[in-house]
């Protein structure tokens, strides 16, 4: 069995990708997972599956993804005419035909946020939570950024972290959201720091990182219109904190090996990626239409079996 710590990468709608891949993880008895990190759509992903391996195991996690992704998607009339709109509008905007709309929270009710708090206690009871043993079971962190000192934040299930409020903080896109306040700051969304947070996870007794990637390394062409162009900008700036973080722990790998470093609390800890193969645009990421979300949610099932497949086909040659 292999000791496994879950990254997955924040997106919006695009993470229903990541519910998609974490349903074969979690049913995987080859699968011991230890950790699960993840920031904005990403962090909530990463806390349905904790939550819900801590309160009933890998069946309830599934449960618990499948009707939150479920109850997200556009399925009213007028739910499904607003989010048409508002993300054709966001393309109209990135291929310049519309002007640049800002959208002030600060100025209208916070109806989005409600929603989503609502949300989310429907599928998690988050006086539980606070009531579980920190040092059992596997480890939730979710990342966000302190708006005014520019900290990165994890917020850590082991130091009883976990609230509502900061699972809000991971997902608080400040063009839509308020920051969200807690006792210690006001935060943002942790696409703004860590993409999902990784570097504290070689500290665990692990045996290796899969990251759910959802922006491409690299493209095939160069962006030339407008849109590609904002989009391709999207996907680096979300990239780049992780692959920062990768390269450190990378480096470390090397000394390791190499002998020059001998501290025993560092260990050989391996990085593998399940990435999203679909081409999307930034629109995408608000993008809450079932058919949109379903496909998506297959699309990470098939791309999660893959991966194991290929680990149980990669061992086998080992042996």
């Amino acid at each position: 069995m292999v000791r496994v710590a879950v990254a997955c990468q924040g997106g919006g709608s695009q993470t229903a990708f990541t519910a998609g891949v974490l349903r074969p993880l979690l049913e995987s008895p080859e699968v011991e997972p230890v950790a699960f990190t993840g920031t904005s759509g990403g962090a909530i992903c990463a806390l349905l599956a904790w939550y819900g391996l801590r309160t009933g195991g890998p069946r309830r996690a599934v449960e618990l993804l499948d009707g939150f992704w479920r109850d997200n998607a556009a399925t009213s009339p007028l739910d499904a005419v607003t989010n048409a709109l508002e993300v054709g509008l966001v393309r109209l905007r990135d291929l310049n035909l519309v002007p640049l709309l800002a959208f002030d929270p600060y100025r209208f009710p916070e109806v989005a946020r409600t929603q989503l708090r609502d949300l989310l206690e429907r599928w998690v009871d988050f006086r539980l939570v606070a009531a579980m043993p920190r040092d059992e079971g596997p480890v939730l962190q979710v990342g966000a950024v302190e708006v005014r000192s520019g900290e990165f934040r994890r917020f850590d299930s082991r130091r009883g972290e976990i609230t509502v409020d900061t699972v809000l903080a991971s997902a608080a896109i400040p063009t839509l959201f308020r920051a969200v306040e807690t006792e210690d700051g006001a935060y943002w969304d942790g696409v703004f720091s860590e993409n999902p947070p990784i570097r504290d996870l070689p500290a665990l007794d692990l045996d290796t990182i899969w990251i759910v990637q959802l922006f491409p390394r690299s493209i095939t062409t160069e962006p030339r219109s407008p849109g590609a162009i904002a989009d391709r900008r999207a996907e680096l700036t979300a990239n780049l904190s992780l692959e920062q973080e990768i390269d450190a722990i990378e480096r470390i790998n090397g000394f390791v090996r190499a002998g020059t470093l001998t501290d025993p609390s560092y260990r050989e800890v391996g990085i593998e990626r399940i990435e999203l193969d679909r081409a999307l645009d930034s629109a995408s990421a608000a993008d809450r239409s079932p058919a949109f979300l379903r496909g998506l949610i297959a699309d990470g099932e098939r791309a999660g079996a893959a991966f194991l497949a290929r680990r149980r086909t990669a061992s086998g040659s080992r042996t």
